[in-house]
């Protein structure tokens, strides 16, 4: 059931919404996988370590938020949920129970890692069919490879 029509053409909102998909779930598990390290960070660098995951928490949550609101604006009906979120996700799991602080940031800047690079193939999948889609990719992927500096740059 399609509530929205969409301006674009079947093929090109095939393409679109298979991006705007994959972009909320990894979004999603990132904002996640974050979380859980958050919460289990120990070490001497606690305190930074902690404060820098809730700031890629902030992000990720955000621009779900415009990734679905992008959808829904095409007539694509997002899916968030958890069941969704764990099959589709290419960020990888976090670690159970207590993170050594230098094990957090490492473990952050290999999921930041991975969803550039899939939100890269994004950027690329999505040029011709709706550059309005294409330009919300680039912003994520510069606020992306910005938080993957800086966790790269921590254990340097």
């Amino acid at each position: 059931m399609y509530v929205v029509k969409s301006p674009l053409s079947d093929a090109d909102l095939k393409t679109v919404a298979e991006a705007l998909q994959g972009a909320l779930v990894d979004l999603v598990d990132l904002a996640l996988v974050a979380k859980q390290i958050h919460w289990n960070v120990v070490g001497p660098r606690f305190r930074s370590v902690h404060l820098q995951l809730d700031e890629v928490v902030d992000t990720a949550r955000a621009h779900s938020d415009t990734v679905a609101e992008r959808a829904s604006a095409l007539g694509v009906s997002p899916d968030g949920r958890a069941t969704t979120v764990a099959a589709g996700s290419g960020i990888g799991e976090a670690a159970g129970g207590w993170v050594k602080d230098a094990d957090a940031v490492a473990a952050l800047a290999t999921a930041l890692g991975a969803a550039i690079t899939r939100m890269r193939e994004r950027v690329a999948s999505t040029a011709e069919a709706d550059p309005v889609s294409q330009d919300i990719f680039i912003g994520i992927t510069a606020d992306l490879e910005k938080h993957h500096w800086m966790f790269q740059a921590e254990n340097a």
